[in-house]
């Protein structure tokens, strides 16, 4: 079963692009790259692949052959399949564990440009930062991440939602059997995640324990995936550094909570890989006080989110009890009582933005702390939309002051802010120091839509 994803609309424009490159696929194992180029490869008259995981015999072609015209003829012979530029598609996967194809694609622009070619693979990011100035100008980069709630209600053949949604706004909000219909469905999210694997298996049976069964699958793989990086750095020290990653998120990092007393900086250089592993994403905190919000990062405040609510929640090993209880949470729990805090809701709510975003670049995520003696004030997530500072608030609830945020837009001098909950479409005008500020309520299954 194939689920739509946004990414599609990209590929299609890559494929009748004038001006085509080689295209690289990147994100962590299991959040369905292969599956979406097999899916585009349904538009091709001709789909060649190739696995050098599972086929690495085929990885002596790329160093034996001259050129990549040379190379692509072989790999059509090999595979049976015709390799004719403008009706066939190669798909060269999990392209990591063969050097001498990654640095090919550099190639195929330069000498074969006619031909569609996409190349993809775990712990890809490894594989690129042995490379100096891989592929500058030859190469085009793509992300993909887990399904995001949109993608969700697509599965679920919820399109009408996705529209209704889409159209309402802080001056309309949906009308309420509709709000807490699609409440109801993000909190099933929440539990499900975005793992195309655990989605499937949602839409065939709307069993969790199967859900919660390819959770597991997909968390040991990347536990496995950890004595790939030896010699690099102790497995051990990567899987304890996961797990404090999702003890602690929606909080500022701290090293020494990672167990087996590591060193910071060995603890840093685990959650280095972790990220470029993509199974880990930074959240920096910026002081906001212009543009661009990275010149101003601190990075002794950092947190750090999980790639997925479900895979999260598996981690965190939640006793919800048999079969019944966990449908009697998911179908009428509030969704932050599924976790301390709400912390789970921020992370989503983190990815969403992200998720939202154009997939041909990855996106860094900021946070603002007042660092000042003896201060608390937070604001969960600090963006640019129209060249202007963007204020986000997440709350797990429907309640909760929002001083944190009222300062800030205070010390910005801003006068629009996003506050995102569990709460419909709404408006909070404030009125101080003769400026008018508006606080817009965004539900937190809205926030890909938000401007």
């Amino acid at each position: 079963m194939y689920i739509a994803r946004k990414i599609d609309e990209a590929l299609m424009e890559w494929k009748d692009s004038y001006n085509r490159k080689p295209l690289l696929l990147r994100g962590a194992r299991q959040v369905g790259k292969s599956s979406t180029v097999r899916h585009l490869g349904e538009s091709f008259k001709h789909y060649a692949e190739v696995n050098f995981e599972k086929r690495p015999a085929l990885r002596r072609l790329f160093s034996a052959a001259g050129n990549v015209r040379e190379i692509a003829a072989r790999l059509g012979a090999v595979l049976g399949v015709p390799i004719v530029p403008g009706e066939t598609l190669l798909f060269l996967d999990e392209i990591q564990s063969c050097p001498e194809a990654l640095k090919s694609l550099w190639f195929f622009k330069e000498d074969f440009p006619e031909l569609h070619v996409i190349a993809a693979g775990s712990l890809l990011e490894f594989a690129l930062k042995g490379m100096q100035s891989f592929g500058v100008g030859r190469i085009r980069s793509m992300f993909l991440y887990p399904l995001s709630f949109d993608e969700f209600l697509h599965a679920m053949g919820k399109d009408t939602w996705i529209e209704a949604k889409r159209r309402a706004h802080c001056d309309e909000p949906l009308f309420s059997a509709l709000h807490e219909a699609i409440v109801q469905e993000f909190r099933t999210f929440l539990m499900v995640g975005g793992m195309p694997a655990s989605v499937v298996a949602w839409t065939q049976t709307h069993d969790y324990m199967l859900c919660a069964a390819e959770q597991e699958d997909i968390q040991q793989t990347y536990y496995d995936d950890f004595a790939k990086y030896a010699p690099r750095i102790d497995p051990q020290l990567l899987r304890n550094t996961l797990q404090s990653v999702v003890m602690q998120v929606g909080s500022k990092f701290v090293y020494n909570r990672v167990e087996g007393g590591y060193r910071a900086d060995e603890v840093k250089r685990a959650l280095g890989m972790l990220c470029d592993a993509g199974i880990v994403k930074e959240v920096r905190h910026t002081a906001a006080n212009g543009l661009p919000l990275g010149a101003q990062a601190n990075n002794k405040f950092r947190k750090f989110i999980y790639l997925d609510s479900g895979l999260m929640l598996r981690m965190q090993a939640l006793d919800l009890g048999g079969a019944s209880t966990m449908a009697q949470q998911i179908l009428g729990g509030a969704a932050d009582e599924l976790v301390n805090k709400g912390s789970i809701t921020e992370m989503v709510a983190g990815w969403e933005i992200v998720k939202a975003m154009s997939s041909r670049t990855s996106h860094e995520l900021f946070y603002w702390q007042d660092l000042g003696d003896g201060t608390m004030s937070e604001v969960d997530y600090v963006l640019v939309r129209d060249m202007q500072i963007l204020p986000v608030e997440v709350k797990a609830g429907m309640s909760g002051k929002m001083k944190s945020l009222h300062l800030f837009m205070q010390k910005k001098g801003l006068r629009r802010a996003i506050r995102t909950s569990l709460e419909n479409f709404g408006l909070i005008t404030l009125h101080d120091n003769a400026t008018d500020r508006r606080i817009e309520i965004v539900p937190l299954y809205a926030l890909a839509d938000m401007k």
